[in-house]
């Protein structure tokens, strides 16, 4: 094998688990630091730059960066149930603690550069955009049908879960960069923005129309049968405040969750979630289906739903299923139904002769990179570019859309990229002296309180979680092992006394001679299984030998470094920051950072 190349912004990412899962590559270990120091306005600066919306997320979050937590897989032989850092919920405490000075620390827009972009809906695809352009002097306008900004946050997300002055104050962040916000004005025709004289157009107008779902009865019964996704923009805005006593949730996602947890609220005396899948399919996340089933609300995995069953007049009566692993079939009584089966693109104010091109599935043909669609002045992102995903994604999204915005308005290739702003710097403070804590706790994952049920479970605007104290912040930020700051070796110090390897609690370190992946892996002191996960490859030592590190199952303890007689491991931090919209996108940085 050759020797790893440290200086390559992936090698050391990939290690971050949480940050590299992230598509928005939030610096996770660095802010829950800053967060156990008390430091919330930094902590929530470096969530701002990453994901925009601190608060929002650290409620909603589909958290794909917990799955990949490096704390799980080192808790799986001593935990019943191992469990990821609560790294979600302490992005929210960096939300609720910080100070009321951070509005001023946020950047101060650019002058104006003459360059006038449109966002097409204001969710958070769009309001990323703007975000990430207004700073850099752009003129940017969102427009949006609705009152006010925030897209499917605001429509599609309960208040019980996400309170409205959390989705104000960080849109407020925002808008107040001098993004000019068009509420209330749906676009209606895509040729007519165009002729408005802009330079570039953004797409982020989401999957706003939800799946129905055509069974016998539909039709007959329709007045008692409701798109979810519709119901709960209804709910948000007051205009539904009650259902009727037997509901049934049909599907399996985080949209069929929120929909059941809502109808519980608005009085439903019994709510039944059916889905078709088994329950381990189901696409909700597994802390939605938890909390469903926590507050009474059973889910019934494998029904086929055949039927709506109705008296004849209107009136839905219940709902027929194939039951697939009895196969056998049962009505469920009911007497209002909501329709969570899906999400799909609606783009019926862009005219097929304006020069964008769709594929079969209705969605825009798009550069995967870039998203640039075959009309090059507009890029789409969010849901309204690959269908339906999560808040992260679109965020994700809209900052690969507003590096390509740049770069096209300063006719540079848009699907070039440059590399990340990347920092190694050492933590050593003395000889065996660290400047983070690198003790991590044993303590299992800290539970965040709810409100009391009967008062949750009273109101649809009663938020259900309360969040961490900074007490319990600072215990369970004190979970996190650090992943960021690296374990780096010199062998060219190496004396190969073997004393990291005495040393090591995880036998992550071999020196054995070199050869092929594939038998090198096997041969370790612990064989490095976890194919997705490098070795850190060491060059030849004086006997020949190398030094090889499952980066998989090392638990950043700097336990190596403090045992080295030599030197020759240090512990340094490593920094990643993907390049946003700005010079630093730009061909010129480019060139002088290759």
């Amino acid at each position: 094998m050759q020797p790893s190349d440290i200086a390559d912004p992936a090698y050391f990412h990939k290690v971050v688990d949480c940050q590299w899962a992230c598509p928005a590559h939030t610096p996770v270990p660095e802010y829950i630091r800053l967060i156990a120091q008390g430091r919330y306005d930094e902590a929530y600066l470096v969530n701002w730059v990453s994901n925009v919306f601190p608060g929002v997320l650290g409620r909603t979050c589909d958290r794909p960066c917990e799955p990949a937590c490096r704390r799980g897989r080192g808790e799986e032989a001593n935990a019943q149930k191992p469990e990821a850092v609560a790294i979600c919920r302490l992005k929210r405490v960096a939300a609720d603690n910080k100070s009321e000075e951070l509005r001023a620390m946020l950047p101060q827009p650019l002058p104006r550069n003459g360059k006038k972009v449109a966002c097409v809906g204001a969710g958070p695809a769009s309001l990323t955009v703007a975000r990430d352009l207004a700073t850099q002097g752009y003129a940017v306008t969102v427009f949006d049908g609705e009152a006010k900004a925030g897209g499917f946050i605001r429509t599609q997300i309960p208040r019980f879960r996400l309170p409205e002055s959390v989705i104000d104050e960080e849109c407020g962040f925002v808008l107040g960069l001098g993004v000019e916000l068009r509420a209330g004005q749906r676009i209606a025709s895509m040729k007519a923005l165009l002729a408005e004289g802009y330079d570039a157009v953004f797409v982020g107008s989401g999957a706003p129309r939800g799946r129905d779902l055509s069974l016998p009865g539909r039709q007959e019964a329709a007045a008692d049968i409701h798109i979810g996704i519709d119901w709960l923009a209804s709910v948000s805005f007051g205009h539904v405040t009650a259902v009727k006593p037997r509901v049934i949730v049909l599907g399996g996602g985080n949209t069929a969750m929120d929909c059941c947890r809502s109808a519980r609220r608005l009085g439903a005396e019994s709510v039944t979630v059916a889905v078709r899948s088994g329950y381990a399919q189901m696409k909700a996340s597994p802390w939605e289906k938890e909390d469903a089933q926590h507050e009474g609300i059973p889910i019934l995995d494998f029904h086929q739903p055949l039927a709506f069953e109705h008296d004849g007049a209107g009136r839905l009566t219940g709902m027929r299923f194939k039951r697939v692993q009895q196969g056998d079939e049962i009505v469920i009584p009911c007497d209002e139904v909501l329709l969570a089966v899906g999400q799909e693109n609606a783009f019926p104010w862009i005219e097929r002769d304006a020069g964008i091109d769709f594929n079969g599935q209705g969605l825009p043909v798009l550069d995967a990179i870039s998203h640039q669609s075959s009309l090059p002045q507009v890029f789409f992102g969010g849901d309204a570019a690959f269908g339906p995903k999560n808040i992260i994604w679109a965020v994700a999204h809209g900052h690969e859309a507003a590096v390509s915005i740049d770069r096209f308005l300063h006719a540079e290739p848009v699907s070039r990229r440059p590399a990340p702003h990347v920092n190694l710097l050492s933590q050593k403070m003395g000889i065996h002296e660290w400047s983070y804590d690198n003790n991590p706790s044993n303590d299992m994952r800290n539970k965040v309180p709810w409100t009391a049920a009967d008062k949750a479970l009273a109101s649809i605007r009663v938020e259900v979680e309360l969040g961490f104290d900074a007490a319990t912040a600072f215990k369970e930020a004190q979970r996190c092992l650090n992943c960021d700051v690296q374990t780096v070796f010199s062998d060219k110090l190496c004396i190969e006394c073997d004393a990291c390897v005495d040393i090591c609690p995880t036998d992550c370190i071999t020196f054995t001679e070199n050869g092929e992946e594939a038998g090198l892996r096997q041969r370790l002191k612990a064989p490095a299984l976890n194919l997705s996960q490098e070795l850190d490859v060491s060059g030849a030592l004086k006997t020949a030998r190398g030094m090889f590190k499952d980066e998989d199952v090392c638990l950043h303890c700097g336990l190596c470094a403090e045992r080295c007689p030599t030197g020759a491991w240090d512990m340094q931090k490593f920094l990643l920051l993907t390049t946003k919209a700005g010079p630093g996108c730009r061909d010129l940085a480019i060139r002088r950072s290759a």
